[in-house]
């Protein structure tokens, strides 16, 4: 692990200057401190505010750019706004990322800084992610992929590093729980925010509330379904998911897991 964080900061060093594209989750948060601990003062923080991000997650962003004691650059982002976004085509995490980095490149060249920089990861490759086309045609630079790291590889460096996301849930943003072609209004991403809200606060970790319409697919980690299986709790959850506007709440057997969203309808391939 020392000798991929050496790699890593040699990398962020030849950049010579970089804005970090920083969500404080546990890739851009290893990618920030690496930035500072490569560039010093030549490395800041660009955070997108958007419908997008749970307040709670940009909250957390500027606190630990306070501690960490890195220029923080916050960035309002119309989200909805950016033309096809809100009807959730197949393509719009392209059509979002694509606006959203040509909004942080702009910062960074305002700033002086040479270089915009995300926090992909090696395992990324393996899902369908449409938005690293748009990283690739604007010339971002995704150091954590560059030195190959992976999202485990990443969490055991964090940890070394004594840094508090090193076993964070992973995140991800809040359009990624609607289905490709349900329309994506700010009310229900508020209402998604919410419930996902309560269930952290109750207990419940990896965790995502789905949409479907007027239901709520949860998927949880081992734990929280096994905890969901009590009728006490599972009455709780449904009671409080119900009053945010939901129809119905159904616990997903499949459990927690990245990209479910993106795999094929039967039929589909």
């Amino acid at each position: 692990m020392n000798e991929k964080y050496a790699s890593l900061l040699e990398l962020l060093r030849s950049l010579g200057s970089v804005a970090v594209a920083f969500s404080a989750g546990v890739d851009s948060t290893l990618l920030l401190r690496a930035a500072r601990d490569a560039l010093g003062d030549r490395a800041a923080a660009v955070t997108l505010r958007s419908v997008f991000v749970p307040r709670r997650e940009q909250e957390a962003a500027a606190e630990y750019c306070r501690a960490l004691g890195a220029r923080h650059v916050l960035l309002d982002a119309e989200v909805l706004a950016i033309p096809g976004v809100a009807e959730n085509p197949p393509e719009r995490c392209y059509l979002c990322k694509r606006a959203l980095f040509t909004r942080i490149r702009e910062a960074a060249a305002e700033l002086g800084l040479a270089w915009v920089a995300e926090g992909s990861n090696a395992d990324d490759l393996k899902d369908y992610r449409p938005g690293m086309r748009a990283i690739r045609e604007l010339g971002i630079r995704s150091p954590l992929l560059e030195a190959g790291l992976s999202k485990a590889e990443i969490r055991e460096i964090s940890r070394d590093l004594g840094l508090p996301t090193w076993d964070k849930p992973a995140m991800a943003c809040l359009a990624t729980r609607f289905v490709t072609g349900q329309p994506i209004e700010a009310a229900g991403l508020a209402r998604v925010e919410q419930a996902e809200a309560w269930l952290a606060a109750r207990g419940y970790r990896q965790l995502r509330v789905r949409v479907h319409g007027d239901l709520a697919r949860l998927e949880l980690d081992d734990a929280g379904q096994a905890r969901l299986r009590e009728p006490s709790e599972a009455a709780a959850v449904n009671r409080a998911l119900r009053d945010l506007g939901f129809r119905w709440v159904t616990a997903d057997l499949g459990g927690y897991r990245t990209g479910s969203m993106n795999a094929p309808l039967p039929g589909q391939g």
